[in-house]
């Protein structure tokens, strides 16, 4: 089965060559977003909760044009650039999840842009537990 890629003008054009999310039947798989603002394409001012905020608006808006729901996010990748953001992180990410998915963190030493963070997902839709 092939998948078909998706593309919304509400989230940052892709900065390499890569979809914003790719559907393969019920399941949504989303690149890694950082904080990129999408009008400018300029990474946002601020500080971890600025960035976080960003970079889960840029998934939302992929989500949701998709034809998906941030409750429909089954798993979440997050890459920190430092683990003492970790609080702070979490403070805005629990603001986008009522039911939070299954979720990975990890410290990684560089992100592109000098973002200080980028969260992928995947999202699905159906029958289910």
């Amino acid at each position: 089965m092939s998948g078909e890629a998706i593309f919304t003008d509400r989230a940052p054009k892709p900065i390499g060559p890569y979809s914003q999310a790719v559907r393969v039947g019920n399941a949504l798989f989303i690149s890694g977003q950082i904080p990129l603002d999408p009008r400018t394409g300029k990474l946002v001012e601020g500080g971890i909760r600025e960035q976080a905020r960003r970079a889960l608006e840029n998934l939302k808006a992929i989500v949701e044009d998709a034809g998906f729901s941030m409750e429909d996010v089954v798993w979440v990748v997050v890459f920190l650039r430092d683990l003492k953001f970790y609080g702070d992180f979490n403070e805005v990410y629990s603001q986008y999840f009522r039911r939070p998915p299954a979720r990975v963190v990890v410290e990684v030493s560089e992100l592109p842009g000098g973002a200080l963070v980028e969260i992928a997902a995947v999202a699905f839709k159906g029958g289910g537990a």
